[in-house]
């Protein structure tokens, strides 16, 4: 009976050990893995010009529930005053994108009981050109419009760049190649040198102002200026030797 106990426990320390001579072969291989392969963070950038540019604005009036079909005769007459502002100023008619009439109640919460209902009647109008100085230009002068007696609310101009998809290839290549250099960098202060690629992930997109730092973890999009850079990143892996 002490000979089988003894027996199991040499059994039992066997298997540790060998358990124990795995892990720590796993271990070395992970060790001798990093020891030949370097990590290393990649950018590129370029300076674009939006090529597309988008310019809305809205126009309102605000009637009593008992003059809404005048406020409707009213809104017919602003929306010819604003098609006549476009077309003066060389659009086509057909490139206005306009919606209906949209109609919202106008709550007074200090109002009497008796104060007339009042509701808004308000309708938008949306160009979108690739003459980006010409849709500034619009946007900067709608006191024209407001002279004719419209309400008008213009919205800020949103510009874009139509050809980011093949910005982004040209960029990923340099990116790369960044990444390579600074790897060349690292390794050569440790005697090494840089191999093959061994992989590359690619990171999100910021889209900026030329010379800003406002950027986020899941890219950013910036529409507000005409001038703007694209940056890319990406995570490249090289064998060391």
């Amino acid at each position: 009976m002490e000979n089988n106990k003894i027996s199991q426990a040499s059994l039992i320390l066997g298997a540790c050990l060998i358990v124990s001579a795995l892990i720590g072969a796993v271990a070395f291989y992970k060790v001798r893995s990093l020891d030949n392969a370097l990590s290393v963070t990649g950018s590129a950038k370029k300076q674009i010009t939006a090529d597309v540019a988008k310019w809305s604005g809205s126009f309102s009036r605000i009637v009593t529930v008992d003059n809404i079909k005048g406020g409707y005769a009213q809104m017919e007459q602003d929306l010819k005053a604003v098609k006549k502002f476009f077309t003066g100023k060389g659009i086509e008619e057909k490139d206005l994108v306009i919606s209906p009439v949209f109609m919202n109640e106008q709550y007074k919460y200090n109002a009497t009981g008796d104060a007339p209902r009042e509701y808004m009647l308000q309708q938008t109008v949306e160009i979108q050109s690739s003459d980006v100085v010409k849709i500034t230009d619009l946007a900067k002068n709608t006191e024209e419009i407001i002279r004719n007696g419209v309400i008008f609310s213009p919205m800020s101009p949103e510009y874009y760049y139509s050809k980011l998809p093949e910005a982004r290839i040209d960029l990923l290549g340099e990116a790369v190649k960044d990444a390579r250099a600074r790897a060349d960098k690292i390794a050569e202060s440790s005697g090494k040198k840089v191999g093959a690629v061994k992989s590359v992930s690619v990171g999100v997109t910021q889209v900026t102002p030329v010379n800003s730092t406002d950027i986020t973890d899941y890219g950013t999009y910036d529409t507000s200026k005409i001038d703007k850079e694209v940056m890319i990143t990406v995570k490249a892996a090289f064998s060391l030797k």
